[in-house]
């Protein structure tokens, strides 16, 4: 448990880095980024809201999940990870994995139906795929959280 602990500094660091970046991304980078291509692209134009909305929706449901993220480092810190109450900020981040993912499905979708050149798509199935697999390594993870918080449950009541 000693390295558990240990690492639990540095990562709160990257976490705070991260939502800051994401932050930034989600209030000037993207919008800033949409309007650009509007404006370079007027054919694409009514795209730029659409395309505004899901990927600071996209952010969002990153952000969660490094909050999420923060709240499971703490009950680690405190040695209170196999508990009821980590088993939530798990549910969290695979509903905000979740939540993700059917917006990048149904961007891949909408994409897929409307492009002429297979790359985007390509890029969209990946990433779907990707996500798909970190919400059900996500899922696998907190039915091994329960099933260890039961375990340690069980030898608490022994002892």
């Amino acid at each position: 448990m000693f390295a558990e602990h240990r690492a639990v500094g540095p990562l709160r660091i990257f976490l705070v880095v991260l939502f800051g970046l994401l932050l930034l991304f989600q209030v000037m980078s993207l919008p800033g980024q949409f309007a650009h291509m509007a404006r370079e692209s007027p054919e694409f134009a009514y795209l730029r809201w659409p395309a505004t909305a899901v990927t600071v929706f996209w952010v969002l449901c990153v952000q969660v999940v490094v909050v999420a993220t923060w709240k499971l480092l703490a009950l680690v810190k405190n040695d209170r990870i196999f508990s009821e109450g980590a088993l939530k900020w798990v549910d969290v981040i695979v509903w905000a994995i979740a939540a993700g993912w059917v917006t990048l499905a149904g961007v891949l979708l909408y994409v897929g139906f409307n492009a002429t050149d297979p790359g985007l798509p390509l890029m969209l199935f990946l990433m779907s795929v990707g996500v798909a697999a970190l919400g059900l390594l996500m899922v696998v993870m907190r039915a091994l959280l329960r099933q260890a918080t039961r375990l340690r449950a069980d030898m608490e009541s022994v002892i």
